[in-house]
């Protein structure tokens, strides 16, 4: 298989995947880089703007505008850390309410563009991205 007809159909994966995410989460007023930080916010718990840049792979200037727009919509509050230097990112009570309802429109969304994908089947494609992030990350930390 070539390889640029391999990427390029991930890419174009990854950009109809990030349409729908925007589609389904419009009617909340947010879009996909903000529910990639809400996310995480929710999984992992708090975390410093530069950790929240390493994780999710995105440079500061964006991460500073999305963390903004999320700050002035109310989902998201700062505190300074340890070091004053450092701004540690949280969800506020606001997002922690709102949070359920993005999450229900979003795994509907999952489960519908899935549908066609048999269950052994996406086990074995978490297994393989999971597997392939991994190395990835782990090579550029080496």
């Amino acid at each position: 298989m070539e390889t640029h007809t391999l990427f390029h159909t991930i890419h174009q994966l990854s950009r109809q995947l990030t349409k729908q995410v925007n589609d389904t989460l419009q009617p909340f007023g947010l879009y996909s880089a903000q529910w990639a930080v809400l996310f995480v916010l929710k999984t992992k718990g708090q975390m410093s703007q530069s950790a929240l840049c390493e994780y999710l792979a995105v440079e500061a200037p964006p991460m500073t505008r999305t963390i903004q727009r999320l700050a002035k919509q109310g989902y998201v509050g700062q505190t300074p850390g340890e070091d004053k230097r450092v701004k540690v990112i949280h969800l506020t009570e606001k997002a922690q309410q709102a949070y359920p309802e993005w999450e229900r429109a979003v795994l509907s969304m999952n489960d519908r563009l899935l549908e066609c994908v048999p269950e052994e089947q996406r086990a074995f494609m978490q297994s393989l991205l999971n597997e392939w992030l991994g190395k990835m990350k782990g090579d550029l930390h080496e």
